[in-house]
């Protein structure tokens, strides 16, 4: 099959840093060429990738200090992938909605992963007028605000199973990743490594609209001496961060479409303490791969109940249910269907004659 993959240009193709979506384009992109399909990657240049590539910028946009408009960019990429529709039997999209107005016009097959947060009314108009556009849930909890898009699916996310593995010298601390946000709610996650005694160790990245909320509600924290403010962290130091932790704290205060960090933590055979919200319960197994908690009291007792959790079966979650090879046979099954159904619609055309 011949297939487009359509990347952010904020981040590169891995990220080198903190950056979910560009991380799962990553996976299936490779994986997919793995299993024999002829892939295109559009991407900012200084993505790496076993598919062709096609730079649309000539690095991420967020590492780029001479970037001043970074629309000027991905209107430029829209334009490449139009310029290449018709080499595709399918283009998936990962830039939310903002291809829909050119994409329905392309003629090929299509569908687009909505990767972000869902319940803005703003996009309830643009979701009313693009009726006809397949999209991807992460989770089924995501699609909630949105009843009226045409869900094509719902793929959870997956990642390479040897990426990261359990290991033998676990630490006694706690761990936090991801961003620094309202939504995010580390402050929680203080709250509770304070009231268990136990050191909390907070891997990061503050995005500039998050600067003040770090500032004034966050930074003041970090100077309790249980805490240990590392800063943002690369794929090469996730797998000692997650798997000498204790445990993942996942304390989110909005619903998460999906939380990749949670899967990563399975992977390693870290049980995940998360707040009952999102996609929380369609990715942990309560009791399994962590617990599942309302509040600080529950999120402390679960704590307290690390011991119950067999780390073995924790990974043993993660290979069952959230590789990448699922994660691509899932796609492969939507982008199947998606053909078909264009085939079926161009064959049963009724031609108009011309007299």
């Amino acid at each position: 099959m011949r297939i487009a993959q359509v990347a952010p240009l904020i981040e590169s193709v891995p990220p080198q840093g903190y950056g979910g979506t560009e991380r799962v384009v990553s996976y299936l992109t490779d994986e997919l060429v793995r299993q024999g399909h002829e892939v295109t990657l559009f991407a900012s240049g200084d993505s790496v990738t076993s598919a062709r590539l096609v730079p649309c910028s000539p690095a991420a946009l967020r590492l780029d200090d001479t970037v001043i408009d970074p629309i000027a960019h991905q209107v430029y990429e829209l334009e490449r992938v139009a310029a290449e529709a018709h080499r595709f039997d399918v283009i998936h999209w990962h830039l939310d909605y903002f291809h829909f107005p050119m994409s329905r016009r392309l003629g090929v097959p299509q569908l687009t992963t909505l990767h972000g947060r869902l319940d803005i009314p703003d996009l309830q108009p643009v979701y009313d007028e693009f009726r006809d556009m397949p999209v991807v849930s992460i989770s089924n909890d995501q699609r909630s605000p949105l009843p009226q898009a045409q869900w094509a699916a719902t793929v959870h996310h997956g990642m390479p199973p040897d990426e990261l593995v359990p290991r033998d010298d676990v630490g006694d601390y706690l761990a936090f990743l991801g961003r620094i946000s309202p939504e995010k709610r580390v402050d929680r996650a203080i709250e509770v490594a304070r009231r268990v005694g136990m050191p909390l160790r907070i891997a990061a990245k503050v995005d500039d609209i998050d600067r003040e909320y770090f500032e004034q509600e966050i930074e003041p924290l970090l100077g309790a001496d249980h805490i240990e403010f590392i800063g943002e962290i690369g794929p090469d130091e996730k797998g000692e961060f997650l798997g000498r932790a204790r445990a993942l704290l996942f304390p989110i205060d909005w619903s998460e479409p999906f939380g990749l960090v949670m899967i990563e933590a399975m992977a390693c055979g870290t049980p995940v303490i998360a707040y009952r919200s999102g996609s929380v319960p369609e990715v942990i197994t309560d009791g399994v791969s962590g617990f599942i908690v309302d509040d600080i009291e529950g999120a402390v007792a679960a704590v307290r109940r690390l011991d119950e959790i067999d780390r073995a079966a924790c990974r043993a979650a993660f290979e069952e249910r959230f590789t990448v090879e699922r994660m691509a046979r899932d796609y492969l099954a939507a982008y199947e269907r998606l053909i078909q159904a264009s085939s079926h619609a161009s064959t049963s055309a009724v031609p108009v004659l011309a007299f």
